[in-house]
C-alpha cells in the first residue's frame, strides 16, 4: 500500500477549512443578524457580551453583518497560519507587548478553542506530516545492527531517542543523545574494580571523555575491543561540538549517530 503524503496534506488543509474555530460562530452571528433575528442570540451569549454585540449592530446593521462574514472568511483562510503560530509560540521565547498587533479574528478563534486546541492538533499534524518524507529518506542511510551481549534498558532507551530525533531533524539532540548511549553503555561494561576508580578520580561525575580515556588504558582489564576508543571518540567529538559550538548539520548527526552504533557493536561483542 502506497501512502500518499501530499493527499493527506491535502485532506488536513480541507477539514482545517471547513472546521476552523470560531468560523461557524462568526457565520451564525452574521445570519442572525442580517435575517433579523439578532435577539437569539440573547440566549446563548453572557449578557456584557449580548450588549456590546446589540449596541455594535444597532449602529450600522450593514457593516455589523458584514464584519462578522468577513471575520469567518479570515478564520477559514488564516486558520493554518495561525495553527503554526500558536505551535511556533511554545517552542520560542515570547517579548512583552508582542501581543498588541494580533488581528481580532485570530484573538476570537483562540478564545473559542482554548478547551478543543484544534490550533495545536493542526498545528502538530502538518507539521508531522511535512516530517515524513524526510524522515524516510534518513532512515534509509542506516542499517540494522546485530550486537551479540545484550545492552542496558537506559542505553537503548537512550539510543531509540538519539534515533528518533535524527529522523525528525533534531540533529542537535541526536548528538547529545549518542553521547548519552556511549556513556551508559560503557559503564555497563566496566570492571567493578575500575567503575570505583573511575568514580574516585571524577567524583562521581565521569564524563563520555573520562570513561573513554580510562577504557583507552585498560583495554586488556576491560576486555573491550581495541578499535573501540577511536570511534567512540568520534561521536563524542560531534557531541561535544553539538553542547558547546552550536547547531549541527545533518551529515555531523548521521555521522555521530553511525559511530555511536558502530561503538556500540564493538563493545556488545560478548
Amino acid at each position: 500500500m502506497t501512502i500518499d503524503i501530499a493527499r493527506l496534506e491535502d485532506q488536513l488543509l480541507q477539514m482545517s477549512a471547513e472546521r476552523a474555530p470560531g468560523r461557524k460562530f462568526c457565520e451564525a452571528i452574521s445570519e442572525l443578524a442580517s435575517t433579523g433575528r439578532f435577539g437569539q442570540l440573547r440566549d446563548i451569549l453572557p449578557d456584557i457580551v449580548y450588549d456590546e454585540l446589540r449596541a455594535r449592530y444597532q449602529q450600522d446593521p450593514a457593516a455589523f453583518v458584514a464584519g462578522w462574514r468577513i471575520l469567518a472568511q479570515e478564520m477559514r483562510q488564516g486558520f493554518i497560519q495561525h495553527a503554526r503560530q500558536r505551535l511556533t509560540s511554545l517552542t520560542r521565547l515570547q517579548q512583552a507587548g508582542s501581543d498588541g498587533n494580533t488581528p481580532a479574528w485570530q484573538e476570537i478563534q483562540r478564545a473559542l478553542d482554548s478547551q478543543q486546541n484544534d490550533l495545536l492538533r493542526a498545528g502538530f499534524a502538518l507539521e508531522l506530516l511535512q516530517m515524513i518524507e524526510p524522515a524516510v529518506l534518513r532512515a534509509t542511510h542506516l542499517r540494522e545492527w546485530v550486537v551479540a551481549a545484550p545492552s542496558s534498558e537506559e542505553a537503548d532507551r537512550c539510543l531509540d531517542e538519539a534515533t528518533r530525533c535524527y529522523f525528525l531533524g533534531l540533529f542537535t539532540a541526536c548528538a547529545v543523545m549518542c553521547r548519552s548511549v556511549l556513556e551508559e553503555a560503557i559503564k555497563q561494561k566496566l570492571p567493578a574494580a575500575l567503575t570505583r576508580l573511575v568514580r574516585t578520580r571524577c567524583r562521581n561525575t565521569a564524563a563520555l571523555g573520562n570513561l573513554l580515556h580510562e577504557v583507552n588504558n585498560n583495554l586488556i582489564l576491560t576486555g573491550i575491543d581495541p578499535d573501540f576508543p577511536r570511534i567512540a571518540n568520534q561521536g563524542n567529538d560531534a557531541g561535544k561540538k553539538a553542547v558547546h559550538q552550536g547547531l549541527l548539520s545533518e551529515d555531523e548527526a548521521r555521522s555521530c549517530l553511525q559511530s555511536a552504533r558502530v561503538a556500540l557493536q564493538l563493545l556488545l561483542r560478548q
